[in-house]
């Protein structure tokens, strides 16, 4: 029998509250955007409380993702205390109740931290800079010592132990900002960067996601390296992409 809770039609009836937040990911970023999608749904209330998100099975249709990637994501939320698995007859993954005064607390002291930041902003600015850098070190080419650090950056990314992934991260693109040759678009990366790393530093740090990351980061190097600047710039969009849709899932 069919695991059902809830409409599994792919038009979804009208008066599903869910509708307006579930859809369909791009390829690119599915974990992530998912992730994202999720966390929308719990934040929101649009599945209270002590209540069963629907099935893995129409969870995966709806986000046109696999089971397998869904069940990740579902992982990971289960770890961060937001969702629960239950077992038996009536089983399923239910939206944990919402934290008591004191955990509201630490949320609201949370949110204060970033108030200052205008993370849609960030985002956008960095995902020009980032691409803009990618383009512009594919388009000109790189000296034999230049591609050697580039390639450095990325293997210290590789072997970083988890507590010094995201510093040897931010070193990378720095590095990859520093040789696009424009001084001025490196000194305006480094400073969005930083506004960055303030967000990323209120998110927990997902392996899925950092391996995702890695993958992403060697195809970079890798089209910049051969000199293709337009794959170069797709790929940056794309990798900037994922970590604005965690952010936004976690922060928004």
């Amino acid at each position: 029998m069919a695991e059902t809770n809830g409409p599994t039609d792919p038009g979804d009836p009208p008066g599903d509250p869910l509708t307006s937040v579930l859809r369909p990911v791009r390829a690119g970023n599915g974990f992530e955007e998912a992730l994202e999608q999720i966390l929308q749904v719990v934040r929101l209330g649009l599945v209270a409380g002590g209540e069963r998100l629907p099935a893995e099975r129409e969870l995966a249709e709806r986000l046109g993702i696999s089971r397998v990637t869904l069940r990740e994501v579902l992982k990971v939320l289960q770890d961060q205390g937001l969702l629960e698995s239950r077992r038996g007859r009536y089983g399923g993954t239910f939206v944990r109740q919402r934290p008591d005064v004191d955990a509201r607390g630490a949320e609201e002291a949370l949110r204060s931290r970033i108030a200052a930041v205008d993370m849609e902003d960030v985002l956008r600015f960095r995902e020009v800079l980032e691409s803009g850098a990618a383009g512009l070190c594919a388009a000109h080419g790189l000296t034999g010592e230049q591609a050697a650090r580039l390639r450095a950056a990325l293997a210290a990314t590789h072997e970083a132990p988890l507590p010094e992934y995201r510093r040897l991260d931010t070193l990378l693109h720095l590095t990859l900002a520093e040789l696009s040759g424009s001084p001025t678009l490196a000194a305006q990366y480094a400073a969005v960067r930083a506004g960055v790393n303030d967000l990323l530093d209120c998110i927990p740090l997902l392996v899925r996601n950092l391996e995702h990351s890695q993958r992403q980061h060697t195809a970079l190097v890798g089209a910049v390296l051969d000199g293709d600047a337009e794959r170069a710039r797709e790929i940056a969009r794309e990798h900037c992409g994922g970590t604005a849709a965690l952010l936004r899932g976690f922060l928004a």
